[in-house]
């Protein structure tokens, strides 16, 4: 008599080429990079092994030597460390953005969804004015109106995001919206605050997560690009759009260092936040 033997299945690791969440290869890269800044941003000026503000102008333009990494810039001070302390200053700026922009997206936007009729349309309406004028134009004036800093130009940033991100979560919570679960909830006679803070925005959240991922991505160009024209970030403080500016002047010194470095983390950061925030946006789509 023969026996039926069942087949023994391999559990297979998790760490496949799909990566972690679902986000794939690219994503889970993404992931981690986004990772690593956000830490560096936080400990970035901790790390630095020098005085990132310390000036030495008989060291001024000298390349790497002894414990100096990359050099010194004009000033002579110590480039790797003014990198490390010019992550908060170029992350933290895009973080209070899509901060404010976020929560208000967020709040307009599931609001238009939910009521709308002529709240929906009177709030498009008032989002679309905002919508016209350019991010980094209204963060120009803001600072041509005030005075160059970061303050300015991050309240300015914040406000027109908020359009772009209530949008992108409008179109997510209209869908969520028609969807049986939330007729079912409001046949059971429960209040709007109820069904929108325990089972509407909790299926809402992953969109919103994803437009914010994004959203930094491009406020961080915008907030390294005024720092580039001189609105931003003051000296003596580091930043990397700063750097990217002051460092114009040793590349025709051929000392390209300063500038090549902080336009690679900002690359990177910008091509990480993007990545991660576009496969979570599909991440998100998918599972609508």
């Amino acid at each position: 008599m023969s026996v039926a033997v069942p087949a023994i299945g391999v559990r297979r690791s998790g760490w496949r080429l799909k990566g972690v969440l679902g986000l794939g290869l690219a994503g889970t890269i993404a992931l981690v990079m986004c990772i690593v800044f956000v830490l560096l941003a936080a400990f970035g000026p901790l790390l630095a092994p020098y005085n990132p503000d310390a000036v030495n102008l008989g060291m001024s333009y000298v390349g790497p030597t002894g414990g100096h990494l990359l050099g010194f810039d004009e000033s002579g001070r110590d480039v790797l460390s003014r990198l490390f302390a010019g992550a908060r200053t170029s992350l933290l700026g895009p973080a209070v953005v899509v901060g404010f922009a976020g929560s208000a997206g967020s709040i307009l936007g599931i609001s238009a969804a939910w009521f709308g009729g002529w709240y929906d349309t009177v709030l498009g309406s008032i989002l679309n004015v905002i919508f016209a004028f350019p991010a980094i134009l209204l963060a120009i004036l803001a600072v041509a109106v005030f005075r160059p800093g970061l303050p300015a130009a991050v309240l300015a940033l914040s406000i027109a995001y908020t359009p772009y991100l209530a949008r992108g979560i409008r179109s997510g919570a209209v869908s969520e919206a028609a969807k049986d679960y939330v007729a079912a909830l409001r046949v059971q006679g429960l209040s709007v605050w109820r069904i929108c803070c325990r089972h509407f925005l909790p299926n809402v959240l992953p969109l919103v997560v994803a437009q914010c991922i994004s959203a930094f991505a491009y406020a961080t160009v915008d907030l390294a690009a005024i720092s580039y024209l001189g609105l931003g970030v003051q000296q003596p403080q580091s930043d990397w759009g700063l750097m990217v500016s002051t460092g114009q002047q040793g590349v025709v010194e051929g000392y390209p260092i300063e500038a090549i470095s902080a336009g690679i983390c900002l690359v990177v950061a910008v091509l990480s936040f993007s990545v991660l925030g576009d496969r979570l946006l599909a991440r998100s789509e998918v599972r609508r």
